[in-house]
C-alpha cells in the first residue's frame, strides 16, 4: 500500500482486497463529499490525477505511449522501443500483439504508473496521416483482432489501456475540432469494430475522447457516442479521459459531464479547466448537472483505479519490468515478422555473403535513430541498432565495408521517412507521397552506378515509388521497426531471418489514388475562412472546418478493388524467401459450439527449401446485396509457420456477423440471403482458392 494512503480506518469495506471491486467502489463513493468526487474530475498536471488524501485515494498515473512508455510521462526513463504498431499490424499475429501488450503493461508499472495511453486505433483512412505509424490499419477486421489481443494482454497485468482515440481522428490537419462528416453505415462498419471489440471483448478499462467534431458535436461532450454506443450499446464499464486539451470549444461544463466525460486531463496551469470543482460546483447548483450524473462518472474512474490495485498491496499487483531480454526479444520478434519485402525480383535477397566481398551502405536513414522522435510515441530506449550498425556488425570479418558503391558487389540505401513535420508526426500530416527531399533521384542515380541495390523504407505510411521502383531489384519496407531494427534488418538482407509481413494498409502509386483524396473536400476539409477574434474564441458559434468522408465505407482496399484502382502494392501483400501453395478448400455447416454459420477449411504447402511463415487471409464477397458492398471484405487470417515441404490445414469459422452490412434505413445489422463468395489468398489481389455459398434463411448450401 503507497505510503501516502491514510490508515485511520482499517475496517472500510473499499480498503478490504478479498470484496468485491463493485462493493468496494459504492462504498468509497458514498463516503466522498462532492467537492472530492469534483476534485477527481480534472487532472494533477499532466499525467496523474488528484490525490484525496482524506480518504487515502492516491494519485492514478497515466503515461503515453502506444510503442513504449514515453520519457516525457515516465520520469525520463530508459524503456523498451518496440516497433510502431504499423509494423504490429503487418505481423498478421494475434499471438505476438498479446506478448507485446502484456510487456508494455510491465513497462508501464516498472515506471511507477497504472495506465498506458494506448494502443492507438484509428482506423488509417488517408496514407498521409501524419499518424499513420501509430495506428494498425486501414481495415477494421484486422484492427479489431489485433487490438483484441493486445488490450488483454496489457490488462493482464492490472494496467488499464486507453483504446485512443474515440472516433474518426483520422487526421492531424486542423485536428482541434476539426468536424467530420460522416455516415450512420461508415462509422459502424469501418470506424467503430475495433471500439466496439476492446469494450466487448477485451473489456476496455478506458476509452480517450476524441479532439475532433463527429457530425457537429466534439468527441468530449458527444452525448451520443460516449452514452448511447459505449456504455449502453457495447456495455462499458470503464471511464472515459479527454485527449490531452481536448475539452477546448466544448460547450459548457454541463455539456461535458452530462456526455460521460470522466476525467480532463492534462489540469494546472495549463490544463483548459472545463470540469475544475468550482465549475462543475457551479452547473449542479443550476440545475445543469444533477449529482447522480456526476457519481457515474467518478465511478467509473473509481472502479479503474480498484482494477489496477491502487488500493491493494503492492506484493498482490502483477509487478513491472523494464528493459527485460524478454521484452528485447518481443521488440525484435515484431521487427521479425512484420517486415515486409515489397519487391524481390531474380531472388535478389536474399544476399549470398560467400559469394561477395564488399558492401556498400548508403541512404539518409541509414544511421538515424528513431526512437526519440513522433511526439506522444516518443521512447528513449537503453539502446538502438541503426541499419549500418547491424550491417555491419553481420558482415564483421566478412564483407569489408567501401563507400564507394561502384566498387562493392551489392548496396544497401536506406531511405524513407523520419519523425518531422510533414512527414510521420504528429501535429501534422503530409502534402503528397513523394520522399523527402532529392532520395528518389539518389536511389536512381545509386542503382545506376550498380544494378545490385536494394532499397530499405525506414517509415511509418506509404511512399511514392513511381520515379524508380522498376529500376530496383529488392525493396523492404522496415517500417520504425523498435530498438533491434537494425539487427532484424541484416537478418533479413542475408536470410537469417525469412521476412513474413504483410502489408496492413494499401500502397497507392499517388496519393490522389487514394479515396480520401478526391478533392480538398474529403481531406483534410474545407477551410472556413474567420476573423482574428473568432480564430481564439472558444464560443461554439465561431466557423468550424468540415471534412466529408464522401467515400464511406470505401476505405483503403475497399475501394481500390471495387473501383479496380490498381496500387502500388496490394492490402495484404508480402513476399518470402519460399514460395507457399493453396489447395483443398472446402466449406461446411458450422456447429452451434463454435456459433459458426460457415467452417472454411483449406491447406497451405511450403513448396520451397527453407522454413518461412504464410499469412492465408480469407475474403467475403457479397454477389446479390440490395446495397453497395465492396469488391471483398476480409473476415479471416491465420498466420502459419511451415519447414520446407511441410503442409497445414487451417480452419476458418464465419459468423453471421461476417456476411452482414449496416442497414441505415433499418438502424441495425442485416444478413440478407443470397450469394456469397469465400475467397482465400495471399492479399486482396492474390486470391488462391475461392468457393460459392447460397444463404436461404437459416439454410446454406455450398456449390
Amino acid at each position: 500500500m503507497d505510503s501516502d494512503k491514510s490508515t485511520e480506518d482499517n475496517s472500510t469495506l473499499y480498503l478490504d482486497s478479498n470484496a468485491p471491486i463493485e462493493a468496494r467502489v459504492e462504498d468509497l463513493l458514498k463516503r466522498m463529499t462532492l467537492d472530492e468526487k469534483c476534485s477527481l474530475c480534472v487532472g494533477k498536471g499532466f499525467w496523474k490525477t488528484r490525490p484525496v488524501k482524506r480518504l487515502g485515494i492516491p494519485s492514478l498515473g497515466l503515461t503515453d505511449g502506444p510503442h513504449g512508455v514515453g520519457p516525457h510521462s515516465s520520469g525520463w526513463k530508459r524503456n523498451t522501443y518496440f516497433p510502431t504498431l504499423i509494423c504490429m499490424g503487418a505481423t498478421f499475429n494475434r499471438q505476438l500483439a498479446k506478448q507485446f501488450g502484456t510487456a508494455l503493461a510491465e513497462e508501464t508499472r516498472a515506471c511507477g504508473k497504472h495506465q498506458i495511453l494506448g494502443p492507438g486505433m484509428n482506423i488509417q483512412r488517408s496514407p498521409a496521416c501524419g499518424r499513420t505509424f501509430e495506428y494498425l490499419t486501414e481495415d477494421p477486421y484486422l484492427n479489431k483482432a489485433l487490438v483484441k489481443e493486445i488490450i488483454t494482454g496489457i490488462q493482464s497485468r492490472r494496467i488499464a489501456a486507453c483504446a485512443k482515440h474515440f472516433v474518426c481522428n483520422n487526421q492531424e490537419t486542423r485536428r482541434f475540432g476539426v468536424n467530420v462528416n460522416v455516415s450512420k453505415r461508415a462509422l459502424h462498419e469501418i470506424y467503430f469494430p475495433a471500439f466496439k471489440a476492446a469494450v466487448e471483448e477485451a473489456g476496455a478499462w478506458s476509452v480517450m475522447a476524441c479532439y475532433n467534431r463527429i457530425n457537429g458535436k466534439l468527441g468530449c461532450e458527444h452525448r451520443h457516442l460516449l452514452k448511447d454506443i459505449l456504455r449502453e450499446n457495447w456495455g462499458f464499464r470503464g471511464y472515459v479521459v479527454s485527449d490531452w486539451f481536448a475539452t477546448k470549444g466544448t460547450s459548457r461544463t454541463s455539456g461535458v459531464v452530462n456526455a460521460g466525460l470522466s476525467l480532463e486531463m492534462p489540469g494546472g496551469i495549463l490544463g483548459i479547466k472545463r470540469l475544475t470543482k468550482k465549475k462543475i460546483l457551479a452547473a449542479i447548483k443550476r440545475g445543469d448537472v444533477i449529482e447522480s450524473t456526476l457519481n457515474e462518472n467518478v465511478k467509473r474512474l473509481l472502479r479503474v483505479m480498484f482494477l489496477v490495485g491502487l488500493f491493494d498491496d503492492e506484493s498482490s499487483i502483477p509487478p513491472g519490468e523494464r528493459n527485460t531480454a524478454e521484452h528485447v526479444a518481443i521488440s525484435r520478434k515484431i521487427a521479425e515478422e512484420g517486415m515486409v519485402l515489397l519487391k524481390n525480383n531474380d531472388s535478389t535477397l536474399p544476399l549470398k555473403m560467400d559469394e561477395m566481398k564488399t558492401i556498400a551502405i548508403t541512404g539518409p536513414n541509414a544511421g538515424k535513430k528513431k526512437g526519440m522522435w513522433g511526439g506522444s510515441s516518443e521512447v528513449w530506449p537503453p539502446f538502438e541498432i541503426t541499419p549500418r550498425d547491424g550491417i555491419t556488425s553481420r558482415v564483421k570479418d566478412k564483407l569489408r565495408v567501401v563507400s564507394d558503391v561502384q566498387r562493392a558487389d551489392a548496396v544497401i540505401y536506406v531511405g524513407g521517412l523520419g519523425h518531422k513535420s510533414g512527414q510521420d508526426a504528429e501535429g501534422s500530416d503530409k502534402k503528397s507521397l513523394e520522399l523527402p527531399k532529392d532520395q528518389a533521384r539518389e536511389i536512381l542515380e545509386t542503382v545506376n552506378a550498380n544494378p545490385r541495390t536494394i532499397v530499405i523504407l525506414v517509415s511509418g505510411s506509404p511512399v511514392a515509388m513511381d520515379d524508380w521502383i522498376d529500376q530496383v531489384p529488392a525493396v523492404i519496407e522496415a517500417w520504425y521497426g523498435g530498438m533491434e531494427a537494425g539487427s532484424v534488418i541484416a537478418g533479413i538482407i542475408f536470410g537469417d531471418v525469412n521476412p513474413s509481413g504483410k502489408l496492413p494498409i494499401t500502397f497507392p502509386k499517388r496519393l490522389s489514388d487514394s479515396p480520401a483524396h478526391a478533392s480538398e473536400r474529403t481531406f483534410p476539409g474545407i477551410l472556413t475562412k474567420r476573423r482574428f477574434w473568432q480564430r481564439i474564441s472558444n464560443k461554439p458559434t465561431k466557423p468550424v472546418d468540415n471534412v466529408y468522408y464522401d467515400e464511406g465505407i470505401f476505405v483503403g482496399y475497399r475501394f481500390f478493388d471495387t473501383r479496380d484502382v490498381n496500387p502500388l502494392f496490394p492490402f495484404g501483400h508480402g513476399l518470402s524467401y519460399t514460395t507457399f501453395s493453396y489447395s483443398s478448400m472446402t466449406i461446411t455447416r458450422g456447429n452451434d459450439e463454435s456459433r459458426a454459420r460457415l467452417e472454411v477449411s483449406i491447406t497451405i504447402t511450403n513448396d520451397g527449401f527453407v522454413k518461412g511463415s504464410e499469412t492465408a487471409q480469407l475474403y467475403v464477397t457479397d454477389v446479390d446485396s440490395s446495397e453497395s458492398r465492396p469488391e471483398k471484405e476480409l473476415k479471416g487470417f491465420h498466420k502459419i509457420h511451415l519447414e520446407p515441404g511441410e503442409k497445414k490445414t487451417i480452419q476458418f469459422n464465419l459468423l453471421d456477423e461476417d456476411f452482414s452490412f449496416f442497414s441505415e434505413k433499418q438502424g441495425k445489422w442485416i444478413l440478407e440471403p443470397g450469394d456469397f463468395s469465400i475467397k482465400i489468398g495471399a492479399s486482396s489481389r492474390d486470391i488462391r482458392q475461392e468457393k460459392r455459398v447460397t444463404i436461404l434463411d437459416a439454410k446454406l448450401h455450398v456449390k
